[in-house]
């Protein structure tokens, strides 16, 4: 039981927090960014290419993600993000990561990041917007 909730809560093996860096390339190589915070957080400026579920709405929409990809879960400063994926490694996603500090660590290192004017917005269950 104790490995299985060290799983849960710092992820094991296959999870972990990664730098906003490494979380780029990952995105690159078409791991999966999913952006958990609110709506007014992500039209803001987001990173590129990433999928809009706000935290509130994570559960709701388990079916967009991908249960056999990996994941890197990101807000604004990596708080929210990391109760994301003790979520999702909770509901049986294996390969679950942190982004170490969050939209805050991947504007610092001035990777791609976009408005919601240039997004692709779909609607998700729970009345937020989904964006990708």
């Amino acid at each position: 039981m104790l490995a299985r909730l060290w799983h849960i809560f710092w992820g094991g093996p296959k999870g972990g927090n990664l730098s906003a860096r490494d979380a780029h390339a990952r995105q690159r190589g078409g791991v999966l960014l999913i952006d958990v915070r609110s709506p007014a957080e992500w039209q803001a400026g987001h990173a590129e290419d990433a999928l809009h579920i706000p935290l509130g709405d994570l559960t709701r929409n388990l079916d967009l993600l991908p249960k056999d990809g990996e994941i890197i879960a990101m807000c604004q400063s990596g708080l929210r993000s990391g109760i994301a994926a003790m979520i999702l490694r909770s509901r049986g996603f294996e390969r679950v990561f942190n982004l170490n500090g969050g939209f805050m660590a991947w504007y610092g290192e001035g990777l791609p990041i976009e408005t919601d004017g240039r997004s692709r917005l779909r609607r998700v269950r729970g009345g937020s917007m989904a964006s990708r």
